[in-house]
């Protein structure tokens, strides 16, 4: 369990939350309570994609991404745009580091300004503060 000034350096910045183990789980336990836990998930699947070093592991974890979260009915579909869904789905053809980068940057952006400040407001986040 992290201390309270822990928890409480987590409010200072996004990626604060998101470099702490704790911070991560327990952000990550409150998306689950909203309903939306597949973003920080996608999130993290594209941030272990991008450290992947061969060609052959990063065309088959592309696949199992577009699989799990981009294509219509995936099983933890985020949400993003047409466009970008398409364009990923060309992208992943010839998987790069960057295949999921647009969508990655929007689903942070949703994470950061509309799950974060409700996470900080929560009870389970101020509980963990005091």
């Amino acid at each position: 369990r992290p201390s309270p000034e822990e928890a409480q350096l987590w409010s200072e910045a996004f990626d604060e939350l998101l470099a702490n183990k704790y911070g991560l789980a327990a952000f990550r336990a409150f998306l689950k309570s909203e309903f939306c836990e597949e973003n920080i998930e996608f999130w993290l699947a594209c941030e272990d994609f991008k450290k992947t070093k061969s060609p052959q592991k990063l065309t088959s974890k592309a696949k199992k991404i577009y699989n799990d979260f981009i294509e219509k009915e995936a099983p933890k579909e985020i949400n993003i745009d047409f466009q970008t869904k398409n364009m990923i789905a060309q992208n992943i053809q010839e998987a790069t580091h960057t295949c999921f980068s647009a969508a990655q940057k929007r689903v942070y952006s949703l994470m950061e300004n509309n799950s974060y400040p409700r996470f900080l407001e929560s009870e389970f986040y101020q509980e963990l503060c005091k």
